[in-house]
């Protein structure tokens, strides 16, 4: 009965978070508890579960899951040596597994390792050899590196953004990795990297321009001779060496087909790579706009996104509307732990005089208002995206006058509408919500909206990565310098038996 192994460790980080990333930022489970935390819901590893469930003759092997509640800032070392040790620990008890999936991010990145991925999959290798197949899968944002594909038989990566195929790139993996141990495929992987870092609203595979090279690498994946293909897009925030865009097309013993066509979808990103840009509105004029509003307006600080590493505590629109004498209602979320204290210390029904924001990032000053507690919860809740569970920690729900502030002690991801619902709030019920995540799913946010802004506010996950200060990838890079050159050209990776 062949076994095969399954080991989690997700996370993506912002270099520029001052927020060291810590071990309790993971929720971590060992053995039977991956498959309990996985079955049933729509992540990678609960499609990669799906697809096994479905061959009786394999024997799945839980290992090790380390999920972090949210992005965050860099992760501290020794906390990523733990992490470390506990992942590979698990390799170690299943060395004789026949072969290995690894559901990883690729934008994780510790204070002196900066590839933390392509360090697992390293040190996995010392520990199961080099004939046991692996497939890892990785987020689009993720930074590919020579380790990560040295080390795995082939790559899988999410095919949408917004990422709404978590659970079928966990099927595309195991379907793959099944293909592999039967001897009935030889991979041989394509890379071109492209010195780009792009954001903005031309990324949505669905509706934006980047969605033509993504669907060519998709044709290819799906022909004949094809195994897995996509682009890698990278984390503009996580400034590590490798830090770029990539293409990557895995095929069946084709290395011909897999270089042209990972070339040629490269320099089509290329000719693309002006419009991939995030065009943002000045904060004082979407402070106007939202005042002048009729309609719901959606704020979008994408520059505190807590899903792409920000700290969640961004204070700088909430600031600049009470500036403006901004009168509507708004809905806003916010990280401040010892706001939450002051709440819980109050009761629900209390007056209380609370500093909002700014508790975290000392680029942004707290602001001192007059709330109302409204409610209390322990902050644990089920995402509506791929319903898991994600903890904010003890949070609070605050008001105070037009202001309605969903406030948790913990960051957790807000592309979604679950940390609101989470608190009993509707965004739909205010006037204006703002919103800290770069690209939501259209029906969420951006559909219901009469007006919907990007703001150029202040933060560690800001569009504008010319403000963030890059000092370690490799330079020159779209946009962060002019002109620009490239020339594609492929690296071949095909691991021997």
């Amino acid at each position: 009965m062949p076994r095969i192994l399954i080991n989690e460790c997700k996370q993506e980080i912002s270099s520029f978070n001052p927020v060291p990333g810590r071990y309790e930022d993971f929720a971590v489970s060992f053995g039977q508890e991956v498959l309990d935390v996985h079955r049933g819901v729509g992540s990678e590893v609960g499609g990669a579960l799906s697809v096994f469930a479905g061959h009786p003759e394999i024997e799945v092997v839980p290992g090790y899951s380390a999920r972090a509640i949210t992005s965050g800032g860099t992760v501290a070392d020794a906390d990523f040596a733990r992490i470390a040790r506990e992942f590979l620990e698990a390799v170690r008890q299943a060395r004789f597994a026949d072969a290995i999936y690894f559901s990883l991010h690729g934008a994780m990145a510790a204070e002196t390792e900066h590839d933390a991925e392509g360090y697992l999959l390293q040190e996995t290798r010392k520990i199961v050899g080099e004939r046991t197949p692996i497939v890892t899968s990785l987020d689009l944002h993720g930074i590919l590196t020579d380790r990560i594909l040295e080390h795995s038989d082939a790559v899988v990566l999410y095919h949408t953004y917004p990422h709404v195929d978590f659970y079928q790139t966990g099927e595309r993996s195991a379907r793959l990795l099944l293909k592999i141990l039967a001897g009935e495929v030889k991979p041989v992987a394509a890379r071109v990297a492209i010195p780009a870092m792009v954001r903005g609203y031309e990324l949505r595979t669905e509706t934006g321009k980047w969605g033509a090279c993504v669907r060519r690498a998709i044709a290819v994946e799906n022909g004949p001779k094809g195994l897995s293909g996509g682009m890698f897009i990278g984390n503009p925030f996580t400034d590590v060496p490798d830090l770029c865009s990539n293409t990557l097309i895995v095929t069946d013993d084709d290395a011909a087909l897999a270089e042209r066509e990972a070339i040629s979808i490269s320099n089509d990103f290329w000719a693309m790579r002006e419009h991939l840009r995030q065009t943002l509105t000045p904060l004082e004029e979407c402070v106007r706009l939202a005042s002048e509003a009729t309609g719901h307006t959606v704020l979008v600080d994408a520059a505190d996104a807590t899903s792409s590493g920000a700290s969640g505590d961004s204070n700088a629109i909430l600031r600049a509307l009470v500036k403006a004498g901004y009168k509507r209602t708004a809905l806003i979320p916010l990280v401040d732990k010892p706001a939450v204290e002051a709440a819980f210390d109050a009761g629900v029904g209390a007056t209380i005089r609370v500093p909002l924001g700014g508790s975290l990032d000392p680029r942004f000053v707290p602001l001192e208002m007059v709330c109302q507690v409204r409610m209390l919860s322990d902050g644990r809740f089920r995402n509506e995206s791929h319903g898991s569970f994600w903890n904010g920690g003890l949070s609070a729900l605050l008001e105070s006058g037009n202001y309605m502030f969903t406030v948790t002690s913990k960051a957790v991801s807000l592309y979604d509408r679950s940390p609101f619902y989470a608190l009993g709030q509707n965004p739909l019920d205010f006037d204006t919500v703002i919103v800290k995540s770069p690209h939501c799913q259209f029906h969420m946010f951006e559909g219901p909206s009469k007006l919907y802004l990007n703001v150029d506010a202040p933060g560690s996950t800001s569009a504008d990565v010319k403000s963030l200060g890059h000092t370690r990838c490799r330079r020159p890079i779209f946009p962060l310098d002019e002109n620009v050159t490239f020339t594609p050209k492929a690296t071949l990776f095909r691991r021997s038996r």
